[in-house]
């Protein structure tokens, strides 16, 4: 049976059918269906952020999935507060929809989404649907810092080391092998586009960092190592010497690209943690601390440069520093 569309009920019978199934906390007074939201004041300072995935240059709805680019739509948002230190509490949606998009896949969007915002915690509290040329879910996520000061950006000090979350250069591989830059096959491929679609939640982890003492610098790595690790150089005012050895890499990734390690530099789309501390802490002892696995990569230097020693090295001619969303190349326009 042909999935209905999205025109044959109108936007606030779209919007109803949508918002149907949403749970709210305590801290909402009033959700979905008035002009504003009502949400319970807080003693805490707030997190605000917002982030958007776009058809064309995100994901290509091919792929199939879409209850999980449901999920994902908020991750990549859940990112940036757990880069904060921060709790998240309450998001509002933005879905632009084009013509051709079947009431099925949205209603498989919005589980996705839900089902994600249930499990972090976060109410869904309202929203706008509008038509547009691409699908594209937009989501402006509000959160609170739960321990003393926010973890920043500008805080990274000479002499501090820096260590990063998880693995790298996994979900970029995910995004090229979907879109047919690449070709891996069996368990390799499997695991490379599930990391794409299912990033790692490091928002307890996040919080558990922040609790360490001085607070440290922190970034998610969304647009790759490179670019999010420069943007804590900049505000900083300080260098970095990364070795590029110690960049963690999975099993899957060295099965699809050997030693080119590129990916794993400029790739983007980790959503995993770069943070920076004093000296003194052991591998062991912060992935034991944060509940996450985490590795050393390098040190801050006062020299206002970016070194990256070692044999291995990355080729940033075919990958570039990393993702740009006004400069890297989109997917093919779907027609």
């Amino acid at each position: 049976m042909a999935s209905r569309s999205h025109k044959q009920l109108g936007e606030f019978e779209l919007i109803s059918r949508l918002c149907a199934g949403i749970r709210l906390g305590r801290r909402t007074i009033l959700g979905p269906g008035d002009d504003c939201a009502i949400i319970s004041a807080s003693r805490r300072n707030l997190l605000l952020t917002v982030d958007s995935m776009v058809e064309g240059v995100h994901f290509d709805l091919r792929w199939g999935r879409p209850a999980l680019l449901g999920a994902r739509s908020l991750a990549v948002n859940l990112s940036d507060i757990a880069a904060m230190g921060g709790s998240p509490t309450a998001c509002v949606v933005n879905l632009a929809v084009r013509d051709g998009v079947g009431q099925r896949t949205l209603d498989r969007i919005y589980a996705g989404l839900r089902n994600s915002a249930h499990e972090a915690g976060v109410d869904i509290v309202g929203g706008n649907i509008t038509r547009a040329s691409d699908l594209s879910i937009t989501i402006a996520l509000l959160g609170e810092v739960t321990g003393g000061a926010a973890m920043r950006r500008d805080s990274a000090r000479p002499g501090d080391e820096i260590f990063v979350t998880g693995a790298l250069g996994d979900a970029a591989l995910g995004w090229r092998l979907l879109s047919g830059e690449l070709t891996a096959r069996g368990v390799a491929r499997s695991y490379l586009v599930d990391r794409f679609f299912r990033p790692p939640n490091r928002l307890r982890a996040g919080q558990r960092l922040a609790a360490i003492d001085p607070t440290p610098s922190a970034i998610d790595i969304s647009d790759g190592l490179l670019q999010d690790l420069g943007h804590i150089l900049e505000r900083s005012r300080v260098g970095a010497e990364i070795d590029a050895s110690s960049i963690p890499l999975s099993p899957a990734y060295r099965a699809v690209m050997g030693d080119d390690i590129s990916y794993a530099f400029s790739g983007g789309e980790d959503y995993e943690l770069l943070f920076c501390l004093r000296p003194g802490y052991r591998e062991s002892e912060l992935t034991r601390r944060l509940r996450a696995p985490v590795r050393r990569i390098g040190r801050i230097t006062r020299q206002k440069r970016l070194e990256v020693i070692g044999s291995l090295q990355p080729d940033l001619s075919k990958h570039g520093a990393g993702w740009d969303q006004l400069r890297s190349s989109p997917l093919k326009r779907l027609d």
